[in-house]
């Protein structure tokens, strides 16, 4: 053979090279032998195949944006009526039980809530017609006031009726021309008052709730179904429940009556099959005047002494019952979670504060009564407090209270690293991913889940019925609300020792302007934060404690909020998308308490139109409130 150059020989090797890959791809098939062939020899050796589990599908929300890119977007849910507050927006809707809002609502800042349960009205009558001194009517007003307050925080809607209501009723000119005892008169008045509300429940305003809040009385009355007109033994026409027809039915036997002489009240004017009568409850109670004689003598001797001094101290008296009462219906006391116990004890101070505040005996005239519905309770000893624990964990539990502090994952983050300086690098290699919800919901799972699971778990804790009435979700960056005697249904009297520790607790560092400073490790898109450390190991005057670094750190995450630095807000965005399902709780947990706040406030200004005002918060800072040393809640 001739010898070949260079030249010629790499050609040559290169189409030696592309034939056999070629003979390879065509001639391997053909090799192979057939499936029933394969499978026999697989048989032969007992070798088995791995199964492949089965994949599960996508829901529609996230299959349609992945799986489907180039499909034309969808519009947004529209903006629902009363649905923002303070920068916070919402959109209530039955599938509110999904992991992130943001695959219904379309909109990160926008979280998915539960429908607004329906509150059942509940009426009480207030004569406005009697003429009342200044002292008196204001004693009344407060304890009208105590009235909506208990009944709002067991998910009532209450509303005082007045003889505006009366006189608007047709039988009104009917009832004026009766010759009958100023009692019974009086007792039609409030009847006209509430069949002219088409009925529904009527209570007196001394009657309230004074049990457990799931009690089979106030589950009922919460429903708001009421087929039959109701009363209950030993309250006689202190609670009613019933339909429209019925009422005027009740209410139109009553006025035509032939026994109306000497007749003091509806019942007495009808005939006993007009109601259905059910046994006492046990989950109100009614402060009349002879059960104040029988069993509260202090009150009953100034109420006929000063009846204005008398009726603020029944109030006061009243309020002690209720505080009492919720205290008892959580016999292992409260839990104030603190996850990550190290570095979080001034991420939950607001909820120690409250904490101490439900715990705490209330003041009242007569430490050692009970209420007349539970004639043998235990009352409230300073010996004896209410048990506060702080575990890290949460545990879903009818018998103890939880408070619980959601933080914004920088917050966290900050606190559980105690950095300084926060940079991309570091959030990306070093911070762990969704530590707060992960650290919570431990005790909920007895295996290791996804955060979507744990998401839906907290969204029920914080939302979800059964655990209304069990639990409280706050904010670490935002004032705790002013109105949580609302939640509550009893006054608090919070805030006094958090306002003097304000006042004695010196400027933090954070709130001076910080001169920028580089560190080597720095590497990109470092925040600069409040100067931390001291400035020399040997300045022993310049020392920081913890608690004084948990402070500033806090200070430094709260003001993340608003900052328009570009670099911060880069920062804040990238630890946001970093921590999906702790940005999600947070978000969850602040438009939950807005809009909480929201329904209670366009409640009372729709209220405050009628009876005068009277039994009307007119300061929601004032009596219902407590101020603490992150104020930022504006006045509505």
């Amino acid at each position: 053979m001739p010898r070949l150059s260079p030249r010629r020989l790499a050609p040559l090797l290169i189409a030696i090279g592309v034939f056999a890959l070629f003979s390879l791809f065509f001639t391997l098939p053909g090799s192979i032998p057939a499936t029933p062939s394969l499978s026999k020899t697989l048989a032969d050796h007992k070798l088995s195949l791995p199964s492949i589990p089965k994949l599960p599908s996508l829901p529609n929300s996230l299959s349609s944006g992945l799986l489907a890119p180039f499909r034309p977007p969808a519009h947004a849910p529209p903006v629902q009526k009363n649905s923002t507050y303070d920068g916070v927006s919402w959109y209530s809707n039955w599938n509110w039980l999904s992991a992130f809002s943001s695959s219904i609502t379309l909109d990160e800042n926008r979280s998915l809530l539960p429908p607004l349960q329906e509150r059942p009205a509940i009426y009480c009558y207030y004569d406005t017609s009697i003429q009342r001194d200044a002292k008196t009517k204001e004693a009344e007003s407060e304890l009208l006031l105590t009235w909506r307050r208990a009944w709002w925080s067991q998910g009532f809607r209450p509303v005082i009726l007045s003889d505006a209501e009366a006189t608007k009723n047709p039988l009104y000119d009917e009832v004026q021309r009766l010759d009958v005892e100023s009692t019974f008169k009086k007792d039609l008045m409030r009847w006209l008052a509430w069949e002219n509300m088409r009925g529904g429940i009527l209570a007196h305003y001394r009657l309230f709730p004074m049990g457990d809040s799931h009690d089979p009385l106030l589950s009922f009355m919460r429903r708001g179904d009421f087929p039959k007109l109701t009363r209950w033994e030993g309250l006689s026409s202190r609670l009613f429940v019933g339909p429209k027809a019925q009422v005027t039915e009740v209410l139109t036997k009553a006025l035509r009556s032939k026994k109306t002489k000497g007749v003091k009240d509806v019942i007495a004017a009808v005939e006993a099959a007009d109601f259905q009568v059910d046994k006492q409850p046990a989950a109100v109670a009614y402060y009349d005047s002879r059960t104040v004689e029988q069993k509260y003598d202090k009150v009953a001797a100034e109420l006929a002494s000063d009846h204005a001094s008398g009726l603020k101290s029944l109030n006061r008296l009243i309020n002690a019952h209720l505080h009492n009462s919720w205290q008892r219906s959580f016999k292992k006391g409260i839990a104030v979670l603190k996850p990550l116990p190290r570095h979080t004890t001034r991420m939950v101070e607001a909820a120690s504060d409250l904490a101490k505040s439900l715990s705490t005996c209330p003041t009242t005239p007569m430490p050692d009564s009970c209420p007349p519905n539970l004639p043998k309770c235990t009352p409230c000893s300073p010996k004896k407090p209410v048990k506060i624990t702080t575990p890290a964990t949460y545990r879903n539990t009818t018998d103890l209270f939880t408070i619980g502090t959601v933080p914004h994952p920088y917050t966290l983050q900050s606190l559980n690293s105690q950095r300084a300086y926060l940079n991309l690098t570091w959030i990306r290699e070093e911070s762990p991913r969704d530590l707060w919800l992960e650290t919570v919901s431990k005790d909920l799972f007895s295996k290791k889940v996804s955060s979507s699971a744990r998401l839906l778990r907290f969204k029920e804790a914080v939302a979800g019925k059964q655990t209304r009435y069990s639990s409280i979700w706050l904010t670490v960056e935002r004032e705790t609300p002013r109105d949580l005697e609302w939640w509550f249904g009893f006054d608090l009297h919070i805030g006094t020792e958090a306002a003097q520790e304000t006042a004695s607790t010196p400027k933090a560092k954070s709130e001076e302007k910080p001169k920028a400073e580089k560190r080597a490790d720095d590497k990109e898109g470092a925040t600069p934060a409040a100067p931390l450390g001291p400035a020399s190991a040997s300045a022993a005057e310049d020392v920081e404690t913890d608690d004084e670094r948990e402070l500033q750190l806090l200070m430094k995450a709260r003001a993340m909020r608003k900052t328009k630095d570009k670099n911060e807000i880069r920062i804040r965005n990238a630890i946001e998308a970093w921590n999906l399902a702790d940005t999600e709780a947070w978000k969850f947990t602040k438009a939950f308490m807005a809009r909480s706040r929201v329904e209670r406030l366009k409640w009372e200004e729709e209220e405050s139109k009628y009876a005068e005002g009277v039994g009307r918060d007119t300061e929601t800072g004032a009596k219902s409130g407590w101020t603490h040393r992150w104020k930022d809640d504006p006045q509505p």
